[in-house]
């Protein structure tokens, strides 16, 4: 008896996995394709703005123009992430399918006229718009479109930076602080996996990132040590700082929308303001290295997250600052992308400038900063040491982790996102 039981579950669960994977995989093939179509237009308007820097003068003309895009089509797209994140919570109005061509249209327009922002943003509010497009096409129920909007994070996040695994994990662990629930994880990964196959398949490449950094044993005359245990501790105190600085960039862009909306009476006028704001930065700056998105340079000197990778480049100590301060107004105002590949910008050259002063490697300091700014802004430390993982290789995944739990409870309770639930606090 208990064992036609037990054959009958398993075969309850591979129909289940089998019903999943049929769901799924059309919008891993939908998204995928639009996250291709999205990174190489954005490959373009960012190669047109560092050609012709004096595009950034059209930015707070081009404010206007993303504010009356959604306030003829948006409606509560202008939630972005938040919307779908609401609506896994508590199913309500929907996730629109015009939240995928408005949040594209609008990211490229941002980074045309010189806007900090990202991408993740863009391609998860893809990939849950197409998710919930697809699932009220086919009638599913409430609690089946929920774990559809998961894989749709999922298929967005693991394509746009070619992290299939982080990406199911970030779907995940990205809803609430302290909980990760299950019910999502094999249709998530799929999502991940196929949507990021779709991208590449397209003909995108993904940035490369090395650390070369090799581990000496430390004290390897006792035979229990395997690790650097200096080095460790290098990595504790820098965790500190970089969930400080996530700390710093919430409350920042919180702050900075609700003045904005406080002060600012003419709603148009506060992205007019914010484009005249960064105007004015990048010449108090003396530089457009603080524009866009911040991967590569225009030029060998320019800062950048790979430049940062880089003990003799030219990443200043406040190169993290003036990144963070720069996208923070841009997101604040009313501009459209992400925050994560800022976040990688502020946490590498954080990480770089940390290297220096505790004469650390400064790529592996590099790439702790670039995953544990994410961390600690987002509250997802398993992803983001994952992220490491597939990033970095794994060589140095006990740091990776150290770096990113530490950040995560130095990083306070808010994060980026005002739909993420608190579930279990950090200080109990």
């Amino acid at each position: 008896m208990k064992q036609t039981k037990s054959l009958l579950e398993q075969l309850s669960v591979a129909n289940q996995l089998l019903r999943w994977t049929v769901l799924t995989i059309p919008v891993a093939i939908i998204v995928g394709s639009l996250v291709a179509l999205f990174l190489w237009l954005l490959d373009v308007v960012t190669g047109l703005r560092m050609q012709h820097e004096w595009l950034i003068f059209g930015l707070p003309l081009a404010g206007i123009l993303v504010y009356w895009l959604y306030r003829i089509g948006g409606s509560d797209s202008e939630k972005g992430n938040n919307l779908i994140m609401e609506e896994i919570h508590q199913p309500g109005g929907g996730v629109p399918a015009r939240m995928a061509p408005l949040v594209l249209i609008t990211t490229i327009i941002t980074h045309l006229f010189g806007g900090s922002a990202g991408r993740e943003g863009t391609a998860v509010q893809i990939g849950g718009s197409m998710a919930g497009l697809i699932g009220k096409k086919l009638g599913l129920p409430a609690a089946d479109i929920r774990i559809l909007l998961m894989t749709g994070i999922a298929a967005g996040f693991g394509a746009v930076f070619g992290t299939p695994l982080t990406g199911a994990v970030f779907a995940l662990e990205v809803l609430a602080i302290g909980v990760m629930r299950y019910d999502a994880l094999i249709p998530c990964l799929i999502a991940a996996v196929f949507a990021d196959i779709v991208c590449t398949s397209w003909g995108i490449e993904h940035t490369h990132y090395h650390i070369f950094y090799k581990a000496n044993p430390f004290m390897n005359w006792l035979p229990f040590v395997h690790r650097d245990l200096w080095l460790l501790a290098k990595v504790i105190v820098s965790g500190v700082f970089f969930g400080l600085s996530s700390l710093l960039f919430s409350q920042l862009i919180h702050n900075i929308k609700d003045n904005a909306k406080a002060y600012i009476k003419i709603p148009w006028m506060i992205p007019v303001a914010g484009g005249i704001m960064i105007i004015v930065l990048s010449y108090v700056a003396g530089t457009t290295d603080y524009l866009g998105l911040g991967v590569y340079g225009k030029s060998a000197d320019s800062v950048s997250i790979v430049a940062a990778f880089n003990p003799d480049s030219h990443i200043s100590d406040w190169s993290w600052l003036w990144k963070l301060v720069f996208t923070a107004i841009t997101l604040g105002m009313g501009f459209k992308g992400g925050e994560v590949t800022p976040l990688f910008f502020i946490g590498a050259t954080l990480g770089h400038t940390l290297a220096l002063l505790f004469n650390a490697p400064v790529d592996l300091f590099a790439g702790l900063g670039f995953i544990a700014v994410f961390a600690g802004a987002t509250n997802t430390p398993i992803a983001c040491t994952l992220m490491g993982a597939e990033l970095f290789g794994t060589e140095h995944i006990l740091y990776f982790a150290v770096a990113c739990f530490t950040a995560y409870y130095f990083s306070g309770h808010s994060g980026i996102y005002g739909a993420q639930r608190l579930e279990v606090r950090k200080l109990h």
